[in-house]
């Protein structure tokens, strides 16, 4: 009877090394696997966003031969003039032939309303041309721009689109001669929140956003760089310490919705500060930050090595004197790099501001901290919930101008890490 071999202790080594390498190599696969596929989807996001998003920086205007008639206007009331009437004579000098009552009204609709409000603003800053005749491309309507973006479709009966044959026809005669054009989106910038997409902008938002982060970053950064330092260099250690470090842990994984209730029920319903107001906006986000913000320093804090201190100490500084003058300046980068990383959460939130009343619908750019406003996430979901075709591609360009706004603040924060950081 033959014996079989017996595996050796190295045999049996090099198996089980051979089946950790396979592991080990496996599981690097997995992982890299999970980045690429995280990356894609990513990337996926970032181009259905900029798809939409970029239609929306363009758009249609109409070139009218417009005639200031001096009959029109009245001396003490430049404000109450008919500049409607100024576009519909513009309209129908295009179209001559155009006689009947509705189908004048299906012309005059290829133009968007806010044209008379750009002839006011025109007439109000130069009133010299009154009188003359002036060539002024003005916003077409939004089914208009929708039309030569493509996405009202020729194709379809004339029921199951917004637009009739009849308009298409004039359309496509404006377009022939020149007269129609799609133009860079300026308005998108410079305007506030509409109700008519062409007229619609981001500029009262981004303010709204500015005073709102500006009060933020005002209140938030002191008081967590003090309450950081105290908490790390100067409290002594008792449960009613310990007590406070575990309620600001508690308090950074809150819903933020619930600073938001918090906001209403003490800065509105108590203390009646103004509804939908920056300030109060602000106050909100600072409660809301203050945790990361306060988490992020005394992280820097604890980085800064024990070394530093006790050679302050051993040429004589005092506790505040070591704190001030060495600790805190090197700690510092990881201190704003954790609030620059608060206020991009800040900038981002949406719930607690809908709580305060900034959800509300503001056509006026805020010029003040008490001004009525809303920020910029909050108009994108306004808009997001809007009806009208036009508003989806606005929708989308302001979330591409939000993560603009991101990713510049995230970059700031690695920026300055890697700039003023001291590794030892």
């Amino acid at each position: 009877m033959q014996v079989g071999k017996r595996e050796t202790t190295m045999e049996r080594v090099n198996r089980g090394l051979a089946r950790r390498y396979l592991q080990e190599r496996l599981f690097r696969l997995f992982g890299l696997g999970a980045v690429i596929l995280s990356i894609c989807l990513l990337g996926l996001l970032f181009v259905s966003i900029g798809l939409k998003g970029w239609p929306a920086f363009e758009q249609t205007e109409i070139l009218l031969d417009i005639n200031f008639d001096q009959e029109l206007f009245a001396v003490d009331n430049l404000m109450g003039a008919d500049y409607g009437a100024l576009v519909k004579s513009s309209m129908r000098s295009l179209f001559p032939e155009v006689k009947g009552r509705a189908d004048k009204r299906k012309l005059y609709r290829l133009v968007s309303s806010g044209a008379s409000y750009v002839l006011r603003k025109m007439v109000m800053e130069d009133t010299a041309i009154i009188g003359s005749s002036r060539k002024i491309w003005l916003p077409a309507d939004d089914e208009v721009d929708m039309l030569l973006k493509g996405h009202i479709r020729r194709d379809v009966p004339e029921s199951d689109r917004r637009l009739s044959d009849q308009q298409i026809g004039w359309i496509d005669q404006l377009t022939e001669a020149g007269l129609l054009k799609k133009k860079f989106n300026t308005t998108f910038f410079t305007a506030g929140d509409s109700r008519e997409p062409e007229l619609a902008g981001i500029h009262g938002a981004v303010m709204g956003s500015i005073y709102t982060l500006t009060i933020t970053l005002l209140l938030s950064f002191p008081i967590g760089v003090a309450t950081a330092v105290y908490l790390e260099e100067f409290a002594p250690r008792s449960r009613w310490i310990d007590l406070v470090e575990v309620n600001i842990n508690n308090l950074a994984a809150v819903p933020s919705i619930i600073f938001g209730l918090l906001g209403l029920a003490v800065f509105l319903n108590i203390f009646g500060m103004p509804r939908s107001a920056p300030l109060v906006g602000g106050l909100v986000l600072t409660l809301m930050t203050l945790p990361t913000i306060i988490i992020a320093s005394r992280a820097a804090l604890k980085s800064v090595p024990p070394s530093i201190r006790e050679a302050a100490f051993g040429v004589g500084a005092s506790k505040l004197q070591v704190v001030t003058h060495h600790v805190l300046p090197l700690a510092m980068p990881g201190m704003m790099t954790g609030t620059i990383i608060g206020m991009a959460q800040a900038l981002g939130e949406t719930a607690p501001l809908l709580m305060i009343g900034m959800v509300a619908f503001i056509v006026d750019v805020p010029t003040g901290f008490t001004d009525p406003s809303t920020v910029l996430p909050v108009q994108i979901y306004l808009w997001a919930d809007s009806p009208e075709r036009a508003f989806v591609e606005r929708t989308s360009a302001a979330i591409m101008i939000l993560l603009a706004f991101l990713i510049s603040m995230n970059a700031i924060a690695v920026f300055l890490r890697r700039k003023f950081e001291r590794r030892w």
